[in-house]
């Protein structure tokens, strides 16, 4: 650490000097190029002492943990080094003028951080469930390369991630085994160090030469090999190459416009492909075919709705295992079935509750959370004590919800059938509401409730200027 240290405040000092000898006395070209690379250098150096320092002590804390611990720690080894590789390139090249051609450079780091995610999701019956998790929360940081602005705080909030779950080992081992204790410290520790090279070299993004080349369109020739963890893709939320599944998508769109375009680039000749019809297949020349769908649509439809109807009976019979886990700020309720004692206790207000395609169960939230999403469930009771956020139904039927406290949104939409039962305090809450039928609130008189039917109808009239639209009274 106090190596890592010292080397970054001779970095400052180097770029303090190179500032001065700008103002003051100018530069031949040459002489500034050689200043800049210097301290494009410097930071490299200090990137490899975070290798070389937390990154080799964490990667020897879990080699002696050994398991499955070991082989994550090989995978962030690896993906760190893919980093270092392409901090490299950007220390003596210009960042691409495309966003694309970035995406492009950007996806190994990706692909092993995707890597190390995955690993997580086929050990979740791992007895280190909760190292492996803490790991696959936080890597992603290693994406800070791809934030544009202040990617030190983004780093530090996948450290926060990774917290969550580093607590439970310490908790597990801190009075069984001190290899796990060294194991947490020396993992926090390259992401706390990691914030500090951002802030002297990177501080408001990643700091691209001025004087190189443009980025060549990938980072060629394998990863070397080192003691440092594998390198993160971006964060969550940037360019589409970050994410398991639009890469492929964006891939096999692009075969389609291609195959497409090579179609198109027949001409006359894309006509040799069709089929004659004659005058007895032609529905404008047969009114009789029109109510039969064609020739021969009859028979096609009946040939597919076997397959059809196997397939649909394959998908109802597909059984999920009933999940209900934090990972990092999200809670996840899913594939619940008859549960009537389900209760998240230990909430903080960053969290948010996702509820999925849970039949005929009662789920319990204490405390404050950000926000509660309930998708796709049937005959669901909802009680949450806070939410500072919206509280959203989507496509679900017969969802009865009770606010113990306050909230400011609730939405319902594609719902048939929602009942919620307001708090004193909750009384101010707007709902919103699309595509939805039986939906009531109830709001608090004495020890009961009183029911207000939310509409369903509206009348919309030309008022000469603009049109009015207003909920049409019901009965009752």
């Amino acid at each position: 650490m106090e190596t890592l240290v010292d080397r970054l405040e001779q970095a400052v000092i180097r770029l303090e000097e190179v500032s001065v000898k700008l103002q003051d006395r100018g530069m031949a070209n040459g002489d500034m190029v050689n200043g800049i690379n210097g301290v494009l250098s410097e930071w490299m150096e200090a990137f490899d002492v975070l290798l070389k320092g937390p990154v080799a002590e964490y990667l020897k804390h879990s080699r002696a943990i050994g398991d499955d611990v070991a082989k994550h720690a090989e995978m962030v080894n690896s993906a760190l080094q893919v980093e270092r590789a392409f901090l490299k390139m950007a220390s003596t090249h210009q960042e691409p003028a495309q966003q694309t051609e970035l995406a492009d450079l950007l996806r190994p780091l990706s692909e092993k951080i995707q890597e190390v995610q995955s690993f997580r999701e086929k050990h979740r019956g791992s007895n280190f469930f909760n190292h492996l998790s803490a790991i696959s929360e936080s890597i992603p940081a290693l994406g800070w390369v791809a934030i544009g602005q202040k990617p030190g705080p983004y780093v530090k909030e996948m450290n926060d991630a990774a917290m969550f779950y580093t607590n439970r080992v310490l908790k597990d081992y801190k009075d069984s085994d001190a290899r796990h204790v060294d194991w947490v410290h020396s993992y926090l520790s390259i992401w706390t160090e990691m914030q500090e090279f951002i802030k002297l070299y990177h501080a408001t993004g990643l700091a691209w030469s001025t004087t190189g080349p443009i980025a060549p369109a990938s980072l060629s020739g394998p990863a070397p090999v080192g003691p440092c963890p594998p390198p993160p893709p971006p964060p969550p939320g940037p360019p589409p190459v970050f994410t398991d599944e639009e890469g492929p998508k964006q891939g096999g769109r692009s075969a389609q416009r291609s195959a497409l375009f090579a179609q198109l680039n027949q001409g006359a000749d894309i006509t040799k492909v069709l089929k004659h019809v004659s005058d007895e297949q032609k529905t404008h020349k047969n009114p009789g075919l029109r109510s039969q769908g064609g020739p021969q649509q009859g028979q096609q439809q009946q040939q597919a709705s076997p397959a059809k109807s196997k397939n649909q009976r394959k998908k109802q019979n597909k059984k999920h295992p009933p999940v209900l886990e934090l990972e990092g700020k999200k809670w996840r309720v899913e594939y619940q079935e008859q549960a009537h004692d389900l209760v998240i206790a230990e909430t903080e207000l960053k969290q948010v509750v996702y509820i999925f395609s849970c039949n005929n169960s009662t789920i319990q939230i204490k405390g404050k959370v950000n926000s509660i999403i309930t998708d796709n469930c049937k005959k669901l009771g909802l009680v949450f004590d806070n939410a500072v956020g919206i509280v959203e139904i989507i496509n679900s039927k017969d969802i009865k919800i009770q606010v113990m406290g306050k909230v400011p949104t609730i939405s319902i939409n594609k719902t048939e059938g929602c009942h919620v039962y307001l708090s004193q305090e909750a009384l101010d809450c707007e709902i919103v509401s699309a595509k939805s039928s039986e939906m009531n609130i109830l709001i608090p008189q004495g020890d009961d409730y009183r029911e207000f039917p939310v509409p369903e109808q509206f009348k919309t009239v030309w008022d000469g200027s603009k049109l009015v639209t207003e909920a049409t009274e019901m009965a009752g």
